[in-house]
């Protein structure tokens, strides 16, 4: 009996060792190292009570209540889960170019473009409140800002590009004209990606009156230098239960930006698209707080953005504006 329950540790620790090993064995890349940290740890947002915080985008294995897995299980369990969440995003669903939408104008870059001709610095903040934060994302590295990021520096591998998130869950067009300037004016940004308006149409506020603060807030944008990006609202349960509030915020933003000469990204037609004519599963873009984008919705949504961006900076660079017909997408 003594010389049982004395081995019984070695042959756990050389259970550990074996799914420990076939941890390792996998190819080592970026994104098993970013699944890994997600694993282990997601991050704790707070969140205002009519938004509900996104879960991870990694979902456990299910396990048989009446017959408990064993420690080598759940570390099989967990490589396997790693792997999955690796490789998801480039072998679920390819990222298309919208199908049927209707693309708005989307107005050249001067600033950004004569930067990057000149050789010079390029700065570009993300403003916006949880989906710009990145709630839903499985880690840092998965938000919208960061893909955008690694886009552009594939695409102009000598330019020095810094994307900037200032994203904070939970606010829209009030909370963020109050950090206006100490967010984004003072970083001197060539370019702003505005998204705003989704949490003004779950918390029932007045369209017009969000578009009066953003009519302000890109007004002092571009009087600073920046070349300015609307990201409308995203096209997912919470906001699709509430159609009348949604559209009327979305031709509100949509007349803030022609006012201004502005772009725009948007993002719910783009969205419906993915579902409706491309028919993705809502589920498979959004997570199950019916708000929140996940990894691949974040990834598609970025792709898609910096194809526009790419597209305008060359257009500017020969002395034209970017044609709306122009198929510059790509898949991932």
């Amino acid at each position: 009996m003594t010389s049982t329950k004395c081995h019984r540790p070695v042959r756990r620790l050389a259970l550990l060792s074996l799914a420990a090993a076939l941890l390792f064995a996998l190819p080592a890349s970026p994104l098993m190292v970013h699944a890994q940290s997600a694993v282990q740890a997601a991050p704790q947002i707070p969140s205002l009570p009519q938004i509900v915080q996104g879960s991870r985008a990694i979902a456990a294995p299910a396990t048989d209540p009446q017959q408990p897995k064993s420690l080598t299980a759940k570390a099989i369990d967990k490589v396997k889960q790693v792997a999955k969440s690796a490789s998801d995003i480039f072998n679920r669903v390819p990222c298309l170019p919208p199908k049927g939408v209707a693309k708005k104008s989307f107005i050249s870059l001067p600033h950004v473009a004569s930067k990057l001709a000149e050789g010079k610095p390029v700065v570009i903040i993300a403003f916006g409140s949880s989906s710009t934060q990145g709630w839903g994302s499985s880690a840092p590295e998965y938000t919208y800002p960061n893909r955008l990021a690694a886009q552009l520096h594939r695409q102009y591998p000598a330019a020095q590009i810094s994307v900037i998130n200032a994203g904070i869950g939970g606010e829209d067009a009030p909370e963020m004209t109050k950090r206006l300037q100490s967010s984004v004016i003072d970083q001197h940004p060539d370019l702003v990606i505005w998204q705003v308006g989704t949490n003004a149409v779950l918390r029932n506020l007045d369209p017009t009156e969000t578009a009066k603060l953003v009519d302000d807030g890109v007004t002092k944008m571009q009087a600073a230098g920046a070349d300015v990006v609307l990201v409308d609202l995203q096209y997912s349960p919470r906001v699709i239960e509430r159609p009348e509030s949604a559209s009327r915020m979305i031709k509100a933003l949509d007349r803030v930006a022609e006012l201004h000469h502005a772009s725009i990204f948007p993002r719910f037609e783009v969205m419906r698209d993915w579902h409706e004519r491309q028919d993705i599963p809502i589920n498979d873009f959004v997570i199950s707080d019916g708000l929140h984008m996940n990894d691949w919705g974040y990834a598609c949504f970025a792709q898609l953005l910096g194809d526009d961006i790419i597209r305008s900076v060359g257009a500017v660079k020969i002395g034209v504006n970017a044609p709306a017909d122009v198929p510059s997408y790509r898949r991932m």
